[in-house]
């Protein structure tokens, strides 16, 4: 009974530990969007949250779209990591093809980018070869 409670406390504290990471995605500091993608990249890589990211994968997304639009070089290098660890994360399914298919066009537009810095245009390349493996039902 106690290991039960203490293992959903546990549990618990995770997942408001990512939902404060997730949220810190939006902050105007770029130090601070900086460490929650570092620490989301950590917590994907570590533990399976596929049902936790499952309700979120949106928001998500979207904050990472932001990280990989306004920031630069290591913001964008850290964010194609994480999108790469969500696909992961989500799987094969709608829901990782989802999330694919939302981000693919701007993947395609950093990896294409001259000016990106190549730490970015590399994870962008990283997260668009990865999660078209693993999620996009098209073919082509």
């Amino acid at each position: 009974g106690s290991e039960a409670a203490s293992e959903q406390g546990q549990e618990e504290e995770v997942e408001d530990r990512l939902k404060e990471h997730m949220d810190n995605l939006l902050d105007k500091s770029a130090k601070a969007r900086q460490a929650a993608l570092q620490s989301l990249r950590l917590a994907l890589s570590s533990k399976t949250l596929s049902e936790f990211l499952l309700e979120r994968r949106l928001t998500l997304t979207d904050s990472l779209e932001k990280c990989l639009k306004k920031g630069k070089g290591e913001e964008q290098a850290l964010a194609g990591t994480v999108l790469t660890l969500l696909c992961l994360q989500m799987g094969s399914g709608p829901e990782g093809e989802e999330v694919f298919c939302n981000l693919k066009p701007l993947l395609v537009s950093i990896l294409t980018d001259s000016t990106a810095s190549p730490s970015a245009r590399q994870s962008c390349a990283t997260a668009l070869g990865m999660c078209c493996y693993i999620a996009a039902a098209d073919l082509e």
